[in-house]
């Protein structure tokens, strides 16, 4: 299998010898370019195929905000996801680089193991969103007689498995499938396993989030417990209710990007899911349940 490719950007020779010396034992291929020009005509070439783009935002001739905006432009680009490293960290100029797509964020100077944490995990959701997208692409039409159906899943298995067949009943697959792998995800783990915002964060950096699932799902306390799905359609959308047996969460700040979250390795799922994957999204009670529409 070849290796990753990761475009990296900056116009400081050092920043991109840095860089290079912190992730020189990642099981990837680095290209590195201090001029933002010549970068964009290496991304943009037709033969081009990186898996993320590591972008340093203050930049002469092409500032890498301009750089990320020519990137959400053009839809082959859509699932590449882009770490913006900046001193440029104030809530305003953060929110500016989420909202043109940057949905991870490193603060100069960092440690080597901030930017390694926040390469593996913006790898692992990009490999784990093409997987759902090429799982759903091959499921048969048959899933189109479908009008009423529930399905209850327990560990991330069930969920890798499910939501292949339920983003396959939406007109656009693979837009629908990583907003439900996300809201599915977000059932189990912190609706009926308890794992906090901070937890997760933690974990992340750690790389053992996946393992600490298994572990909290063999616990007496979490035994027993599950999650469902129910989708419903009628002739003008499709509508999916995702419901778990914990004891909710505040979701409203959640609904959208906050800066204040911009440099944890979690916390973007819900609001992508609103803002790419779904027509519209609601929490309803305590928070554990979600309603999730796709207008068909």
């Amino acid at each position: 299998m070849d290796k990753e490719r990761v475009l990296v950007v900056d116009d400081e020779q050092l920043n991109l010898f840095i860089i290079e010396e912190f992730l020189e034992q990642e099981d990837i291929e680095l290209e590195m370019h201090s001029n933002p020009l010549d970068a964009w005509s290496s991304l943009s070439a037709p033969e081009s195929n990186f898996s993320l783009v590591v972008l340093d935002r203050m930049m002469p001739e092409l500032d890498g905000m301009e750089l990320l905006r020519r990137m959400k432009r053009e839809a082959r680009f859509a699932d590449v996801p882009v770490i913006m490293q900046t001193a440029a960290s104030s809530p305003d100029q953060v929110r500016e680089g989420l909202e043109a797509g940057a949905y991870y964020y490193l603060t100069k100077p960092y440690e080597p193991e901030a930017l390694i944490s926040i390469v593996r995990a913006a790898l692992e959701d990009r490999r784990g969103r093409r997987q759902l997208r090429s799982r759903a692409a091959r499921l048969e039409e048959a899933q189109a007689l479908i009008r009423t159906v529930e399905y209850s899943f327990v560990t991330l298995e069930d969920i890798a498995s499910l939501v292949p067949v339920l983003a396959d009943m939406c007109p656009v697959p693979d837009v629908v499938a990583p907003g439900l792998s996300d809201l599915m995800v977000n059932a189990v783990e912190h609706g009926n396993l308890g794992v906090t915002y901070q937890e997760k964060s933690l974990l992340k950096w750690e790389g053992d989030w996946e393992g600490e699932i298994q572990r909290r799902l063999a616990l007496p306390q979490f035994q027993g417990r599950f999650a469902t799905v129910r989708v419903e359609r009628d002739a003008q959308s499709l509508t999916f209710t995702i419901t778990d047996q914990g004891g909710g969460f505040v979701w409203d700040k959640f609904l959208s990007f906050d800066p204040d979250r911009a440099f944890d390795p979690n916390g973007r799922g819900i609001a992508m899911a609103r803002m790419m994957s779904f027509s519209s999204l609601e929490y309803q009670g305590k928070g554990n349940v979600v309603v999730a529409r796709v207008t068909r």
